[in-house]
């Protein structure tokens, strides 16, 4: 698992720059972005992502630079204070690790907490959504490494992992759907976008059947010595977890207390 695991490492700085990258162009007023990391608000979700999505990426920077020269023989950093650096980092992997651990765990809750504080939008006020985003986003992560890996036994353990993730997300979904059918009109104005209304289709199927019921299958069989080609659930857990954040989005925008 470990050669995956470093392989596995080399997408996390990539993907940070380019969710890095993808906010920025999101702003309006692209020149003041900066002013976000001069303001500290214990209180405000999104002051908590930025501030740590600029503290994991140079730490997914740094993790990576400590595996450079086991993925490519032969690298040489040609000056001594970064070969100096390295040998530090080596040193010290447990310590990154579980820094890296504390902070992915903000970064993955981060969103669905941001997305819940929008009291104005019944459908993103919601406790739930949180661990829900952190839930999905563990388990779209090991499906991409159970894809990478060419280990079989390694592929088994990552199933069983995932197969529990599936198994949490599924309850938290449940458990959504179930506190917007007991709550007032405008909850139950949301449940019914995916309980025949607009997005009932591409929930049910995408993200539910698709995302989350066929792959935890597929995963049993392969658990139980059936052969199947790993890059199915992989890739259907991770088409489910995106359509999933989609239609999250999408769909907390229609609703809302105003009429």
């Amino acid at each position: 698992m470990e050669t995956t695991v470093k392989w596995a490492t080399f997408l996390v700085p990539g993907a940070l720059i380019l969710g890095l990258l993808a906010l920025l162009l999101d702003l309006k007023h692209k020149l003041f972005f900066w002013q976000l990391y001069t303001t500290i608000r214990m209180e405000s979700p999104m002051s908590w992502g930025a501030w740590t999505l600029m503290f994991i990426t140079p730490l997914s920077m740094i993790w990576v630079a400590g595996y450079l020269k086991e993925i490519i023989p032969g690298w040489n950093w040609k000056y001594k204070v970064l070969e100096n650096s390295e040998k530090w980092i080596n040193e010290n992997r447990k310590l990154l690790a579980w820094i890296m651990i504390i902070f992915a765990l903000i970064l993955g809750i981060y969103t669905g907490i941001l997305l819940s504080a929008f009291n104005a939008r019944p459908l993103w006020n919601n406790p739930i959504l949180g661990p829900l985003f952190l839930v999905s986003g563990m388990s779209t992560g090991i499906a991409t490494i159970m894809w990478m890996s060419k280990n079989h036994k390694e592929r088994k353990i990552l199933g069983k992992i995932d197969l529990l993730l599936i198994g949490i997300e599924l309850f938290l979904i449940t458990h959504m759907i179930m506190g917007f059918m007991a709550g007032p009109s405008v909850q139950l104005e949301a449940a019914s976008l995916f309980l025949g209304g607009q997005f009932t289709v591409s929930f049910w199927v995408f993200v539910i059947i698709l995302g989350l019921i066929f792959p935890a299958a597929l995963e049993i069989l392969e658990l139980t010595g059936f052969k199947v080609p790993i890059a199915i659930p992989a890739m259907l857990i991770l088409i489910g977890g995106l359509v999933f954040r989609f239609i999250m989005v999408e769909a907390g925008q229609i609703t809302r207390y105003l009429y």
